[in-house]
């Protein structure tokens, strides 16, 4: 084991519904999906599809809050507890925790497509008038449904409404080293990371082949390339050129993998996945403050999955 460690994990980001705004915790469970009550429920246009920031950036401006004790090892919600939803010239939503009872068929995120728990007339009038257009907000039917995680990447892993993978590692010193280059420095919430960590040289998440927080192992599976969300000011839903822009000369397949296929993507941040994840057991929760360390990397950023 290391000894010191290579970082710290300075913030935790949840993001209940897919695309909205995320919450920031102070500790988070660790599920086999990802962090409890990440990317749990999607917003849906008429034909089932998900609908994401790429399409729809007024996503950007919908807040949700979770009970505090949500984020405690072991709560279960009570009828009671609820998901509320808000945003700008819109009554506040309230989504209860309890599991709903109608289920909607012909769900499709990316690739995958199956069936989800429908949350109701309420829920699909206040999505349809916030994004004026005939929407619905449905949750992820754990127990029927299984969305999994690219093989080609790591097997034997699921994931929710995720894009792609349970978890998103990013350091604040990549994002200042970014910043540094821009005009106007960029909040994290551009990049929608699970765990921003801190004390880190630049960039070093890229290298990351197993990392150790709390005694949980996590494995790095591939640099996270970035659509054009990065683009969208989610204080504002307002799209612009930066920080994709910078990040192409910085970050893309002819920056940092120069001899590999190009895909003209860029890179920021690590997909990651939990392999402690899988097995049962107590204490598995991450906090704000726990040390991060690195326990195997790969030589340099072109030798990372991507």
């Amino acid at each position: 084991m290391a000894e010191a460690p290579a970082a710290r994990v300075k913030s935790i980001f949840v993001y209940p519904i897919k695309s909205c705004r995320g919450i920031s915790v102070s500790q988070a469970p660790i599920t086999s999906t990802g962090f409890r009550w990440d990317r749990h429920w999607l917003v849906v246009n008429s034909k089932g599809r998900a609908i994401t920031q790429r399409v729809e950036p007024k996503l950007a401006l919908v807040e949700v809050v979770l009970p505090t004790e949500a984020f405690s090892e072991g709560w279960e919600p009570n009828n009671d507890s609820y998901l509320v939803i808000r945003a700008p010239g819109m009554g506040p939503l309230k989504i209860p925790l309890s599991n709903p009872s109608e289920v909607t068929d012909g769900v499709s995120v990316w690739e995958w497509s199956g069936s989800a728990l429908d949350e109701g007339a309420e829920a699909a009038t206040w999505f349809s008038a916030h994004l004026g257009k005939p929407s619905r907000l449905v949750r992820f039917s754990e127990a029927k449904e299984m969305r999994v995680v690219d093989p080609n990447y790591v097997q034997g892993y699921n994931v929710m409404f995720s894009d792609g993978y349970p978890y998103l590692v990013l350091s604040q010193g990549s994002l200042d080293a970014l910043n540094s280059l821009l005009k106007e420095p960029v909040p994290v919430n551009r990049f929608r990371p699970n765990v921003l960590v801190d004390g880190c040289e630049p960039f070093a998440e890229d290298l990351w082949k197993e990392i150790r927080i709390n005694k949980l192992t996590f494995e790095g599976v591939k640099l996270c390339s970035r659509c054009k969300v990065p683009t969208i000011n989610q204080e504002t839903a307002v799209g612009g050129s930066e920080p994709t822009e910078t990040l192409l000369k910085l970050r893309s397949d002819k920056a940092l993998r120069p001899n590999k296929k190009q895909q003209g993507k860029v890179y920021f941040g690590q997909n990651m996945v939990c392999s402690d994840a899988l097995s049962r057991g107590k204490g598995k929760i991450v906090k704000v403050g726990d040390p991060v360390y690195v326990l195997k990397v790969v030589s340099s950023s072109a030798e990372a999955p991507a």
